[in-house]
């Protein structure tokens, strides 16, 4: 089975993503319990049930073909063999810290990968109902869960200045370097892949990562920008791609157009 990958495949995608949003926000009003991964970061019954929903809805509703590869399935040994096929890129609920602490800024991010690039992409915020979903077709956003969704581009930068938008929790001193080479008049935080979103809604500029991140981490906030009218590139200039050895991302920067190079 080949998928169409269409706006109508990204708009089941969502539902999916929604489901699993309210199994999360289900357990966020409870006194759950905070695990530690092998890596130090955390986990609760929400990552690990809301994985499992999506990758029940998909492999039942959608297609059994593509691989999995989920944040919570990966931490636990399951890798499925990815090698020159189409895959789903899946976090179940990126920004565990944010969930932890309460602040609202997490997400649920499911990717389709082909290629090493993503073609289809949803991020949805429990917390607020907000849901981007992206194809080439074009950038769509649905806010607080209800009405039609409606299309979202990236600005051009501003005369006055750039907004920067950085990680809540963790900015690095490299971080603050790259900006300073920048015209950048405001900069503002916040939590998981709600930064790509805000770029591609013309809410901010430029979000530079120098910093450890994985796959599942990036690419349906990425997809969300692509097809918004940005980019993802790493140091060197080059597109940030998927499918890598281990997942691990290198440093990037995620920008919208127009938006120069540090001097």
């Amino acid at each position: 089975m080949v998928l169409n990958v269409s706006i109508g495949l990204a708009e089941q995608i969502g539902d999916v993503a929604k489901r699993a949003g309210r199994v999360i926000m289900e357990i966020y009003k409870t006194d759950f319990d905070v695990e530690q991964k092998g890596d130090d970061s955390p986990v609760t019954e929400a990552d690990r049930k809301a994985e499992a929903l999506i990758f029940r809805n998909i492999r039942e509703g959608i297609t059994a073909e593509y691989p999995l590869v989920g944040e919570e399935s990966v931490s636990e040994g399951n890798m499925p063999n990815i090698t020159g096929k189409p895959f789903w890129l899946i976090d179940p609920l990126d920004g565990t810290k944010e969930f932890v602490s309460r602040s609202g800024q997490f997400t649920v991010n499911i990717a389709l990968i082909e290629n090493g690039v993503p073609t289809l992409g949803v991020v949805h915020l429990p917390a607020s109902g907000d849901t981007f979903i992206a194809t080439r077709a074009g950038s769509f956003a649905q806010y607080g869960g209800e009405g039609k969704a409606v299309q979202i581009t990236c600005r051009r930068p501003p005369k006055d200045g750039l907004v920067a938008i950085a990680s809540k929790n963790h900015l690095t001193p490299e971080t603050g370097e790259y900006l300073a080479g920048l015209p950048v008049k405001d900069t503002v935080n916040a939590g998981s892949s709600l930064k790509f979103c805000c770029v591609a809604e013309g809410k901010a500029d430029v979000y530079p990562r120098f910093g450890p991140t994985m796959e599942w981490d990036t690419a349906a906030g990425h997809a969300v920008l692509l097809y918004a009218g940005g980019e993802v590139i790493t140091e060197d200039g080059q597109p940030l791609r998927y499918g890598k050895p281990e997942l691990r991302n290198p440093n990037f920067i995620a920008r919208g157009p127009g938006v120069p190079d540090p001097s």
